[in-house]
């Protein structure tokens, strides 16, 4: 029982550390990965005809890597103008987490 409950406080302070802040947040699972807008003016939104994406990856929030900025997801992509934004998250058991970016634009 003692172990049941190590790992379940163990499993729940790792998932909070890998939770991101965004218009859209999914509940907590074990195994996830989602897709969501990071603008928030939907009946505005122009894709236009390129797609760049950039990324940062980390383990256990404590080395991250990479660059999943706007500017670095447009220059991937060939974009001078940022017409729209999404975001990927993905993560397993909150020990490995990878965030990219992606726009949409000219």
């Amino acid at each position: 029982m003692k172990r049941a409950a190590c790992a379940l406080a163990l499993t729940t302070l790792t998932l909070g550390c890998a939770m991101v802040s965004a218009p859209v947040i999914p509940p907590v699972a074990l195994v996830q990965t989602y897709q969501a807008p990071l603008d928030l003016d939907h009946q505005e939104t122009q894709l236009g005809s390129k797609r760049g994406t950039s990324e940062a990856k980390t383990i256990l929030g404590v080395v991250t890597w990479g660059d999943a900025g706007t500017h670095a997801a447009a220059q991937a992509g060939g974009i001078s103008t940022i017409r729209s934004a999404d975001y990927e998250f993905f993560t397993v058991l909150g020990v490995y987490s990878k965030y990219t970016t992606i726009v949409y634009g000219d």
